[in-house]
This record gives structure tokens, sequence and C-alpha cells, in this order.
């Protein structure tokens, strides 16, 4: 009997008490699109609904941190052994500059072959000079191992030192952003452009695509970045290459966003489930 083992993808990144962003998306997203998914947790969030829900922040530790890495990589990186190995990681939340420069030294170490970057630059609640200080940690150490960064908008115009008004802006944008980093760049405008599509911009320094799908509301959804950028994650893994991953991953969250899941927060949360339901 022949055994077909999956791929395998490790996302770095956050948990998210609803279940609509952070870790559990990107679980979720890896699960659908058929790759085996391991999580290293970074922080904890939950949303606090007496504060406007906005964000309750606890970091992991970093010893615990790099004790997940030292597990994760023992068991399926390059020199353990498996007959699958680790070759594809997600980034997500990292929440401060101590977590940025512990996962720094890990990606190092294992010379991944995918490092697919959701450069998470704001977390509210978090005190503004260290949400700076986390910004800057991983525009320094984090966005020159990348190989895929899937900024939105806002990240967009940090990474890129630009406004973002259409989608000739985002094109010039996405160009910066390869710049800088020598990476694939998937640029998302999503709702925030105007016109009739959500928009989003591939660009990996030869080839300029515009993906678009007809916007579904006009309110961001939860958790939309983080499946789109699992979703980019799980196709490399699986041997796509970056423009064919852009657009599978395109697709899975127009229709994650179709289905999303409405509860009583103040924010419809992604189905990650609804291409195969």
């Amino acid at each position: 009997m022949t055994h077909n083992a999956p791929a395998l993808a490790l996302t770095i990144a956050g948990s998210e008490a609803t279940g609509g962003a952070g870790a559990q998306a990107d679980l979720k997203t890896f699960q659908e699109l058929g790759v085996f998914g391991i999580v290293n947790l970074t922080c904890i969030v939950s949303f606090d609904p007496k504060d406007n829900w906005n964000h309750r922040f606890v970091p992991v530790e970093q010893q615990v941190i790099a004790d997940q890495l030292e597990a994760t990589l023992a068991a399926y990186g390059a020199n353990s052994g498996a007959p699958t190995t680790l070759d594809t990681v997600k980034l997500g939340m990292m929440g401060s500059p101590a977590t940025i420069s512990t996962v720094e030294t890990a990606l190092k170490a294992a010379a991944f072959k995918n490092v697919v970057l959701d450069p998470v630059l704001i977390c509210k609640g978090q005190e503004p000079g260290h949400a700076l200080d986390t910004d800057q940690a991983l525009k320094a150490q984090l966005l020159p191992l990348a190989t895929f960064v899937t900024p939105n908008h806002f990240e967009a115009e940090s990474l890129s030192g630009m406004s973002i008004n259409n989608v000739e802006d985002l094109k010039e944008a996405a160009r910066k952003i390869h710049a800088i980093s020598g990476a694939a760049v998937l640029a998302k405008g999503g709702v925030r452009l105007e016109g009739e599509d959500a928009v989003d911009v591939f660009f990996d320094g030869q080839t300029m695509e515009v993906l678009t799908a007809p916007k579904v509301g006009e309110v961001a959804v939860s958790g939309a970045g983080c499946s789109l950028a699992a979703a980019v994650t799980a196709e490399l893994a699986k041997g796509a290459t970056p423009l064919e991953a852009a657009r599978t991953a395109k697709a899975f969250v127009t229709e994650g966003i179709k289905n999303r899941v409405v509860s009583g927060a103040p924010f419809t949360a992604l189905w990650q489930g609804s291409m195969c339901a």
C-alpha cells in the first residue's frame, strides 16, 4: 500500500480566542488545502467586549517559543530524518521585538525554502511605543528573510512609504516592497480601494498581475488576511509557484468571505471550510 504523506507547513503566530483569525485560521486553512499544519504560538489575543473589542495581548515567554521551535524542527526539520520534511513557514503576529529575535534565530538555523511573512504591524491595545519598536524590528529582522510578503493596505503603505489610493498606487507599492525585500509580494487592496472589485496585486520582480473579485460588502472580515497568507503558505508547501499560490489564495479567501460567520462581536469571520462544503 502506497502512503501519500501530506506536505507540511508551520505557522508561527498568535492565538485569537474567537477562532476567526491568527493561528486558528492558519490551521483550518492548511487542513482545507490538504496540508499538515503545525502551530508554534507567539502570543494569546482575546478581544475585550467591555473595551470596544480591543485586543487583550499576552505574550508567550521567549523560552517557551524557543522550545516550540526546537521541538518542531527536531521532528520535521531538514535534519530530522523524517520522510517528509518541513521547508515552508508562515509568520503571523509576533507581538514584541524579543519574539522577533527568537524567531529570527530559528529561521536562520533552519533555512526554510519558503518564508511567508504576513507583516502584522499593529495590535490594537498595545502601548504605541512598544508597537513601533515591534514594527521596526519586523522590518529589520524578518522582512529580509521573507520569500513572500502579504501586506494589507495599511501595511503596504507602511512598508513602501507611500499613500495607496488606487490600483496604480498598489502596483507601485508592490514594486517598492519587492525592491526592499527581494520577496514576491501580494499587496492587498481588498475593500479599502474604491470600485466594485476587491483588488490585490502580485509582483515578484518580473510578473505583475492584478487579482480581482467582486466585493462582498464594504467591511473587512476577520481572518481574511491570515487566511490569505496561510493559503499561500499551503500552496507553496505543495509545490505551487508563487503566482499560482496567490491565485488560489485569492479564490479561497473570496469564498470564505462569501460564507462568513456572524457572531455577537461587531465583526464577521471568514469561514475556511466554504470551498469544500
